[in-house]
């Protein structure tokens, strides 16, 4: 085991964000899980990203007041969200260990980490995994960051910087992705091999038809596509709500202008359905108000672009062809590409596992798939597609509360980001763990931060109104003034 540089940078923002407090913390928290292919520590064959080490920080830092740790055993209460994730982590945990060697043999899997058959690619017979045990870390360590996100953005401060953080976050992919375009331009790739350390298949350098394959601080172009669309969701969504609207705005249009432009199938498969969540939600958020300006521009002119910019390619017949290609390398001819036969059997073996283990599923990490929906099925079967159905039943629901508030805005914008990520991962979803990103997403959508309550006022006993009194306790005794008639000072009640 060795830790990487950027590890080392990573313990050090752990300790910086220690002494700032548990709100700087959740924030660093948010941003570092940018890195997507970095690795803070190697051990063996397996990478601990900097975000899941920075975890432990987090976890030190919130659960240092008692009021944080009541709301985590509250958020594990019967019927909330973080119970029906316990009881995912807990049963995927369970058929980690024990189903691979119970129906040892019993079907062929694509294993999804190293298993005691030669390495070929191929299907092999059913048996533990390396991944079993990865996949259980990663799963548990979800359920640990939805926690703590919840507990810190239970307080007004807490949920501020979350906010803050989630908005740096999507900043930031952008400026990655930007960076990953000038030094492939520039051939100064080596620039960011400090975040592209972890043990993954790279694909950096890619190109097709000429165009660079963006992979911004992540290994591969789907990955990208897939983490940038929970971004896409998030700040559009509060853009709509005119919320934070000088950042969120351009920051998501960039957003969407990447995950076109990054050549991934993923991105251009799923970015139409992500498009229809945000204007569904511009829909409900029109009006007349200066809050619902945006949304309600969205909706009267987004139609009128889409229809002027097909107009536009239609009459330019090279720029419809470049497009007409560009669409037909990347989503038609893409479903009769080795890659995508390749994937199509991995999904025909996930279900013939979910069959074969008479719905239970062949155990955590043990089969690799190439969608979500059928990883859960191949991995955990009916018990825990029905658990994550109904955690995601539990985020989804709006919490009670006045509408349109800035906290009721946020957690439209968490759920919008969620159901996006959960769109990406149904395209191209290889395991059953959605990545920290979303279950920050979700921890924020289960939010309820508390009201700030001033003091209330004490009357007077010299008869003054309650609202004077008030005034005076916040503000202190008022200096003297003189009396116009004698110029004696005269005190204030």
């Amino acid at each position: 085991m060795s830790i990487e540089p950027i590890g080392i940078f990573t313990l050090a923002l752990g300790l910086v964000g220690l002494a700032l407090g548990y709100t700087s913390t959740a924030a660093i928290f948010v941003v570092l899980t940018i890195f997507g292919s970095a690795a803070a520590v190697l051990a063996g064959s397996a990478n601990v990203q900097p975000a899941h080490l920075f975890l432990l920080f987090l976890a030190v830092a919130t659960l240092a007041k008692r009021r944080r740790c009541e709301i985590v055993v509250r958020m594990l209460g019967f019927g909330k969200a973080g119970f029906w994730l316990a009881c995912l982590v807990v049963y995927g945990a369970a058929t980690a260990y024990f189903l691979p060697r119970l129906l040892a043999g019993q079907s062929l899997i694509i294993p999804l980490g190293v298993s005691e058959y030669p390495s070929t690619r191929g299907a092999v017979p059913l048996g533990p995994v390396s991944s079993n045990f990865t996949q259980t870390i990663y799963l548990i360590a979800d359920l640990l960051c939805f926690l703590m996100i919840a507990s810190v953005g239970s307080t007004q401060t807490g949920f501020n910087a979350l906010v803050n953080g989630l908005i740096a976050y999507a900043a930031f992919n952008v400026l990655f992705a930007l960076l990953d375009l000038t030094t492939s331009a520039t051939g100064t790739q080596a620039l960011l091999q400090f975040m592209r350390n972890a043990q993954y298949t790279f694909h950096e350098n890619e190109t097709i038809n000429g165009m660079k394959r963006i992979v911004g601080s992540f290994p591969e172009a789907s990955a990208f596509a897939g983490t940038s669309l929970g971004a896409l969701g998030f700040t559009g969504t509060l853009w709509l709500s005119s919320r934070k609207a000088a950042w969120t705005g351009p920051i998501s249009l960039a957003t969407f202008l990447l995950i076109v432009l990054s050549t991934s199938t993923t991105g251009l498969v799923a970015t139409p359905v992500c498009l229809v969540i945000l204007y569904w939600t511009a829909v409900f958020r029109c009006g007349v108000t200066q809050a619902s300006r945006n949304a309600t521009a969205f909706v009267l002119i987004a139609p009128a672009i889409m229809v002027v910019i097909t107009l536009f390619v239609i009459l330019h017949k090279e720029l419809y062809q470049d497009i007409r290609d560009y669409v037909d390398v990347l989503v038609v001819n893409k479903a009769t590409s080795t890659s995508a036969a390749e994937r199509g059997s991995w999904n025909t073996y996930g279900l013939q596992n979910f069959w074969d283990s008479s719905g239970l599923g062949v155990g955590l990490g043990t089969a690799r798939t190439s969608s979500f929906p059928i990883a859960v099925l191949s991995n955990i079967g009916v018990p825990g597609a029905l658990f994550f159905l109904l955690f995601m039943v539990s985020v989804l629901i709006r919490l009670p509360g006045n509408a349109r508030t800035f906290a009721s805005d946020v957690r439209l914008a968490a759920r919008n980001g969620c159901l996006c990520l959960f769109v990406g991962a149904c395209v191209a979803g290889p395991t059953v763990d959605l990545g920290l990103q979303f279950f920050i997403l979700a921890g924020l959508a289960s939010c309820n931060p508390a009201k700030v309550r001033l003091p209330a006022p004490v009357l007077s006993l010299r008869g003054g109104s309650a609202k004077r009194a008030g005034l005076k306790n916040m503000l202190g005794p008022l200096p003297p003034t003189a009396s116009p008639q004698t110029g004696a000072p005269i005190d204030h009640p």
